[in-house]
């Protein structure tokens, strides 16, 4: 069982206000991607040396509460759509002490060379595919 993403939230990451400024929460689900990789022995950094890139093609975000200095969040993360060629993620932005749903995003990925082409990673790198496969999401 892959256990959330916990991270502390920084004065530098908010407003006037204190409250974390809508731009962090990209840098938030990118941290809690990677996360996801390490924990799943997904080893990115061996991925790009093979030429595999996963570039960002969408994010979506829903605010519900705001997230403010000094606050410490938990981020649930799961794999929701695999194609060969594309994946899609589902992130939860929770206040770890309340479990209070703060945030909920998704985001898509291609899986693309390294000249940006994108390409059958199952076929091409059968091993990783099976890495994301065994991450997709069996409750829908």
């Amino acid at each position: 069982m892959l256990k959330p993403y916990i991270r502390k939230v920084n004065y530098y990451e908010t407003d006037q206000m204190k409250v974390v400024h809508h731009s962090n929460y990209a840098r938030y689900i990118e941290e809690a991607r990677l996360d996801l990789m390490e924990q799943s022995g997904i080893d990115y950094k061996a991925m790009e040396d093979e030429g595999i890139i996963i570039p960002v093609l969408e994010i979506n975000t829903k605010f519900k509460y705001a997230v403010h200095f000094g606050d410490t969040i938990a981020i649930d993360i799961k794999v929701n759509k695999l194609t060969p060629v594309r994946f899609s993620l589902e992130y939860k932005i929770k206040d770890a002490e309340t479990g209070e749903i703060r945030c909920e995003a998704t985001s898509s990925h291609a899986f693309v060379n390294d000249k940006f082409m994108p390409f059958n990673i199952k076929k091409s790198f059968p091993e990783v595919y099976a890495q994301f496969e065994a991450l997709l999401s069996k409750d829908e």
